[in-house]
């Protein structure tokens, strides 16, 4: 019994054994034969997709009398990846196919199109008329790139899109705050309403929900639920109020009251804009005490600049700056003498007030101009200016301190200050000299006094007009005047001092100061006193000699700034100030030495 039970039970193990092996050794020998199976017949289509173009350009030959074959148009064919196409190009534009592949193509020809020989004749025509693969691949590569220029254009578009509705929903929500004042404006003074509290709790909720943003990226996540509640509250609102001139009427006075605002702003803007312009800025004022207290520190036989031979000879190029900034003038002389191709024959002369002569002696004392020649005297020591002069000057009425201070009117004592010299170029402190100006010593002045760049060409930055600062209501000015004359700047002039002496032209100055202190002619500042003085004695220097407009936003066109013989910063906003346009700073930044040890010190950087 015990014998027939093992038997059995032998049995049943066998069997199962069987019945588990016998699928797995069945089912691997299928898979081994199935992959061989399939790794051929892909290989296989790939050699079909391969060779593709070639058996579809052979199929389409056909024999044209008295012609030469043509081959078909190239077929690409492009993968599943977009953008990118199927080349069988190698790295050196050779083809990647060898001669077992071309012999596979000529075997097939014969089926196709009739004998070997002439199936061969025609496969090696077709291979001359077919373009090469280096112009498939640049033909590829035009087109991938037309592809990608697409893709980029319907991005921008598409990033346009988004940047255009990306603030509805803060314009909607301002809008619904200026829906809900109007409605409060319309409800009765001291009303304590339900609608009334509602419309107010609404307004403080979406006002802090909207804050400062800008963008909708920038709103609260509560902001669209308040958003549908104020809209709740307005369409309630809308059914209690349904007079609508009324609603107009207020919201025209909540217009006209922003208006009033903005144009209040503005002005307010321009006044501190004014006020900033003529206020010396807190580096400069310690740079001028830092350089005062060094002066004093030093013998007064150290106080001479050297080469003072030069001072007064005629045959020099003489530069005037008359000025109380000391870093402004740095910047001017630096300039001047970097862009010279004869620096040891420039003179300059500059002129300050008696409280920054110590500053601007010691400034370039300690930064001595090379080669050229330096002097710097004070306005104070001009006797005759302050006892001739200066009491009409004082009678001007003008906030600003520029208007009436000497220096800016020392401009028309050019051949009292400087009596041997027969020819000068003046220069503002706001100026940078970009190119030699030695060429306007060979300009022939035809017997003019004033050489200047013109300003009358309408759609300039630097365009003016006579009537814009000249009175010509007035018939003494009528009459001597043509409001059509053309204008000129004040900035870089250059001054034949022998004519202005033949001329009396500071005595034709003086004469019209004095009218102009009688009744007002012209705006104050000294820019229409030089036209009214040299009027008819002016002549039109090229316009690369001197751009204006970069005192303001003026838009002035980089190719004019690159190529002028000096720019100018015209206007309240200084190059050193930090109201200055900052697109037009560096062309000054780069004449000032921001490692000077006193700059350092003054905190005065870029």
């Amino acid at each position: 019994m015990k014998q027939n039970r093992r038997c059995t039970r032998i049995s049943i193990l066998s069997l199962l054994s069987v019945s588990v092996l016998l699928p797995i050794f069945l089912l691997s020998s299928t898979l081994r034969n199935f992959k061989s199976e399939a790794s051929e017949e892909y290989i296989e289509d790939l050699s079909t997709i391969k060779y593709r173009t070639d058996a579809l350009t052979l199929s389409s030959i056909e024999e044209k009398e008295g012609e030469s074959v043509e081959g078909p148009p190239l077929v690409v064919y492009k993968d599943g990846v977009l953008g990118s196409e199927v080349a069988d190009i190698s790295s050196n534009g050779s083809s990647r196919s060898d001669g077992s592949e071309n012999a596979r193509i000529s075997t097939d020809i014969p089926k196709r199109n009739g004998t070997n020989q002439d199936a061969k004749q025609d496969y090696q025509q077709v291979q001359l008329e077919k373009p090469s693969l280096q112009e498939q691949s640049e033909q590829a590569t035009v087109r991938g790139n037309r592809n990608i220029q697409a893709t980029v254009q319907g991005n921008r578009n598409i990033q346009a899109l988004t940047r255009r509705v990306s603030d509805e929903k803060v314009k909607g929500i301002k809008d619904q705050l200026i829906r809900a004042n109007a409605y409060l404006e319309l409800a009765p003074p001291g009303s304590k309403s339900q609608l009334v509290r509602e419309l107010r709790l609404r307004i403080r909720m979406l006002e802090r929900a909207v804050g400062e943003s800008s963008k909708d990226s920038d709103l609260s996540p509560g902001a669209l639920h308040r958003m549908r509640a104020m809209e709740a509250t307005l369409t309630k609102a809308s059914r209690v109020y349904t007079d609508c001139p009324a609603m107009v009427t207020k919201l025209r006075a909540m217009a006209y009251n922003l208006e009033e605002q903005a144009r209040a702003q503005k002005s307010q803007v321009q006044f501190l804009l004014q006020v900033a312009g003529r206020t010396t800025p807190k580096g400069l004022h310690c740079l001028s005490m830092r350089l005062t207290a060094e002066y004093f520190a030093l013998e007064p036989e150290e106080w001479q600049f050297p080469n003072q031979q030069k001072l007064h000879d005629p045959d020099l190029y003489h530069f005037a700056v008359f000025s109380d900034n000391v870093l402004a003038c740095a910047v001017v002389v630096n300039s001047t003498i970097s862009t010279s191709r004869v620096p040891e024959k420039l003179v300059f002369h500059i002129v300050t007030d008696s409280l920054n002569l110590p500053a601007m002696s010691m400034w370039f004392l300690l930064n001595p101009p090379g080669k050229s020649a330096m002097q710097i005297q004070s306005i104070d020591s001009f006797e005759w200016l302050s006892t001739k002069y200066n009491a009409t000057l004082q009678k001007e009425n003008s906030p600003d301190l520029r208007y009436t201070s000497a220096l800016n009117h020392l401009r028309f004592y050019l051949p009292d200050v400087f009596p041997m010299l027969n020819k000068i170029v003046l220069l503002d402190h706001d100026v940078v000299v970009q190119r030699d100006l030695t060429g306007l010593w060979n300009i022939s002045m035809e017997g003019k006094v004033n050489g200047a760049v013109e300003t009358c060409q309408e759609g300039e930055a630097s365009f003016r007009r006579m009537d814009m600062f000249v009175n010509f209501s007035d018939p003494r000015i009528e009459k001597r005047f043509d409001r059509e004359a053309c204008t000129w700047a004040f900035g870089m002039n250059v001054f034949d001092l022998r004519e202005w002496w033949r001329h009396n032209l500071t005595g034709v100055y003086h004469n019209y100061l004095q009218l102009g202190d009688e009744r007002p002619l012209w705006k104050a500042g000294s820019l229409p006193l030089g036209w009214v003085t040299f009027y008819n004695h002016t002549m039109a220097l090229d316009r690369t000699w001197h751009v204006l407009g970069l005192g303001h936003d003026s838009g002035v066109r980089w190719v004019d700034i690159e190529q002028a013989a000096v720019i100018h910063f015209d206007g309240i906003m200084k190059p050193w100030l930090d109201t200055g346009p900052d697109k037009y700073k560096e062309y000054w930044r780069r004449h000032v030495n921001y490692g000077h040890p006193y700059l350092q010190q003054c905190n005065i950087q870029r």
